[in-house]
């Protein structure tokens, strides 16, 4: 598969000052894989657009230790609480942004559009330095596309071409990610035969997909593991 890489090979088209898409709601969906690897990439003062933190030590809580974000937009970030801690002390510049609101910033991004009016978060601390304008007597608020450099996804598999199928709601902000970056990096869990999944079951077509590395977590009682977990509880 020509558009195979390693996770080390992968982070590197990732340059200090970078605006990064992360997929993952919660962990679901997080390509872990690549954020254990970016920990210990020169990259820093990084701008990660994610629905949130991952959780503490896990997923982009590392990245968040590690000291290489400067800036996270996304949704929540108090599950964890390394991210509120690294906030209230000014570590950490955070954004917040209405969940349906980021989806659609990311989507419009990928579909080349400016940006839209939402009447979401009229009238609260959200809507603050955003432009308001009126339609059909009710307020809206203008929110801007969101883009990134870099995405980094998570799927299920991929085929030798590079089109990803996921698995269920692992799938979240991933496709919209693909379609919103200058260069795209999928983790899979697998590789197959192209063919093996049918051209409807297909979600990002391969044309969105750069690169793909494979995952190097186990997958355990539903939720990915690190190889050495699994190996210490036997």
């Amino acid at each position: 598969m020509k558009k195979l890489i390693t996770p080390e090979e992968a982070v590197k088209f990732i340059k200090t000052g970078d605006v990064l898409m992360v997929g993952g709601f919660g962990l679901s969906g997080t390509p872990l894989t690549l954020i254990d690897v970016l920990t210990k990439h020169v990259a820093k003062e990084l701008t990660v657009i994610s629905n949130n933190l991952g959780e503490e030590g896990r997923g982009l809580g590392k990245l968040l230790l590690s000291g290489h974000l400067k800036k996270a937009i996304g949704s929540y970030f108090t599950t964890n609480k390394d991210a509120v801690n690294a906030w209230s002390k000014g570590e950490l510049e955070i954004e917040l942004i209405p969940q349906g609101t980021l989806a659609e910033a990311i989507r419009a991004g990928g579909a080349g559009i400016a940006g839209f009016y939402t009447k979401t978060a009229v009238g609260t601390k959200l809507s603050e330095d955003k432009e308001i304008r009126e339609f059909n007597g009710e307020k809206y608020l203008f929110q801007p596309a969101l883009k990134a450099a870099v995405s980094l996804i998570k799927a299920a598999k991929a085929d030798d071409l590079g089109n990803l199928v996921y698995h269920k709601t692992a799938r979240n902000f991933n496709p919209a990610m693909a379609t919103a970056a200058k260069i795209v990096i999928a983790e899979v869990d697998e590789i197959v035969e192209v063919g093996s999944f049918t051209p409807e079951e297909v979600v990002t077509p391969h044309v969105y997909v750069d690169y793909v590395v494979i995952n190097r977590y186990v997958k355990k009682g539903g939720r990915y593991v690190a190889q050495e977990e699994v190996s210490g509880s036997n």
